[in-house]
């Protein structure tokens, strides 16, 4: 339960140590804590970072990142990327969450900032009470190394080669810009975002090797490698930290290089849910899959947010929203959807369907399904087929991927 003994505030440069204290703290890294500084010091926006204090102490913190998102249609736009929320153990369950959760959406509201809010959640439970949809899932595969690929796949006559750490992230970056293009859930990598997102400490090696890059014109590989031997031979591991390409020739070699590095005996990749990995092995049962919860999507101003992407289908349908967290979304809007563009407009016209800001968030990227979604009784049909219209100019060419934690 939230008191008055709690005051909130913005931070400046020099709170980085304690920020970073109370991050280390909540995601059980106090063992790394200079790591954890030199990590937070790489992107940390004071400006955009606040504090809930007791007595003059950090009980909790919350970050916001300054980047863009790969909308349905390629664009990319402003996104707040809500980052490094953490509480103290001993101030769990006093509200300090939700202190942190109402400044940064009013904030953004009220200074007419990024109407979309993203965030990878640590525990998938907590943050849909805040207006936060999961809006893509991932893919864990675990492959055997040396599965053959079925006859006829093209790996083109490009080679793939290792590159030194100190040349790769200026080879690959032009790579990874094109790929961002045009994947839905991709996000921008400004500046130190780059080492940010491939650091390198022992804690994250966890006894395997430092980050590894396999380069081919068009497309990369980071990935570490950990030996280990059976009794019968090697069995080592090879864990791909990214796998990007943006040809089919080019995904295709970079899987065949993965697979064949020697000693290997399984290699892990996280991916998107329709990556086509599978669709190249002779016995796709060599991968196993397990699905994981991914990018959670909050529509801060509903209004700005849906007109900020394209739309597969032309729809126009009234939908009533529900919004605890921000009301200014709440009531009655028409959704006009032709030739890809959108308006959305305040109406008092009876509603074709109701949810919540939550459930349009979810769908936001093109991944959740609004009929998914109403099956489960989180969207409700007033005029027949308007769901499944909306659902329809949701939906995008390929599922969404971000497999990029910040």
């Amino acid at each position: 339960m939230a008191t008055d003994d709690y005051t909130l505030r913005t931070l400046t440069a020099d709170d980085l140590d304690e920020y970073a204290g109370v991050v280390a703290t909540a995601f059980l890294s106090e063992g790394d804590l200079a790591n954890v500084i030199d990590a937070e010091r790489t992107v940390f926006e004071p400006d955009r970072t606040v504090a809930v204090l007791e007595g003059g102490r950090f009980a909790g913190v919350g970050g916001i990142l300054t980047r863009s998102l790969t909308l349905p249609g390629g664009r990319a736009r402003p996104v707040a990327g809500v980052t490094s929320i953490a509480v103290r153990p001993d101030q769990r369950r006093r509200g300090v969450l939700s202190r942190i959760m109402r400044a940064q959406l009013d904030g953004l509201h009220e200074s007419g900032a990024e109407p979309i809010a993203a965030l990878w959640a640590s525990e998938a439970a907590i943050y849909g009470r805040f207006g936060y949809g999961l809006a893509t899932d991932y893919i864990h595969y675990e492959i055997t190394a040396k599965t053959p690929f079925r006859p006829g796949v093209d790996l083109g006559a490009d080679r793939v080669r290792e590159v030194a750490r100190a040349d790769a992230i200026e080879a690959i970056k032009p790579i990874y810009e094109r790929h961002a293009a045009t994947t839905v859930g991709a996000l921008s990598r400004p500046g130190a975002y780059w080492e940010y997102h491939l650091l390198d400490t022992e804690r994250r090696r966890a006894g395997a090797s430092p980050l590894r890059f396999a380069v081919h014109p068009d497309g990369y590989a980071v990935y570490r490698v950990k030996g280990e031997w059976s009794e019968r031979a090697p069995d080592g591991r090879l864990m791909v930290r990214e796998l990007v390409a943006t040809t089919p020739r080019a995904y295709a070699a970079l899987v065949r290089y993965l697979l064949d590095v020697d000693l290997i005996g399984m290699v892990e990749l996280d991916g998107a849910v329709d990556e086509p990995l599978t669709l190249l092995l002779q016995t796709p049962r060599a991968a196993l899959r397990k699905r994981f919860d991914g990018l959670f999507i909050r529509l801060v101003d509903l209004d700005r947010a849906l007109v900020a992407r394209d739309y597969a289908a032309d729809v126009d349908v009234v939908i009533e929203v529900a919004d605890e967290w921000c009301p200014w979304n709440a009531g009655r809007w028409r959704f006009t959807a032709k030739d890809a563009q959108a308006t959305v407009e305040r109406t008092t016209a009876d509603a074709d369907l109701s949810t919540s800001s939550t459930e349009l968030g979810a769908a936001f990227l093109g991944g959740t399904r609004l009929t998914m979604l109403a099956a489960a009784g989180r969207v409700h049909e007033h005029t027949p087929g308007a769901v499944a219209r909306l659902s329809a100019a949701f939906l995008g060419e390929r599922e969404p991927a971000c497999v990029e934690v910040f």
